[in-house]
């Protein structure tokens, strides 16, 4: 998947919370996929404010990370 594709002119929108990770959706190509942003690294996230909806662009680091780590994962 090209990394391009999920965060040009997109928008992640939250779906849940657990254990400490935060999980996003975000849409591409008609297909929802889901990817977690884990709370618990505070040095990843340091005092970030994570909204409901928010521009992908801002998920850059974890859109990549789950990527590479098979986390991003096809829900619809």
């Amino acid at each position: 998947m090209n990394i391009k594709d999920v965060i040009k002119d997109n928008f992640v929108k939250f779906s849940h919370a657990c254990e400490g990770v935060l999980y996003y959706n975000v849409d591409v190509d008609g297909k929802t996929y889901e990817f977690p942003v884990d709370m618990n690294n505070k040095q990843d996230v340091g005092n970030g404010v994570f909204l409901k909806e928010d521009k992908a662009i801002y998920f850059l680091r974890w859109i990549r990370r789950s990527i590479d780590n098979g986390k991003f994962i096809q829900v619809k």
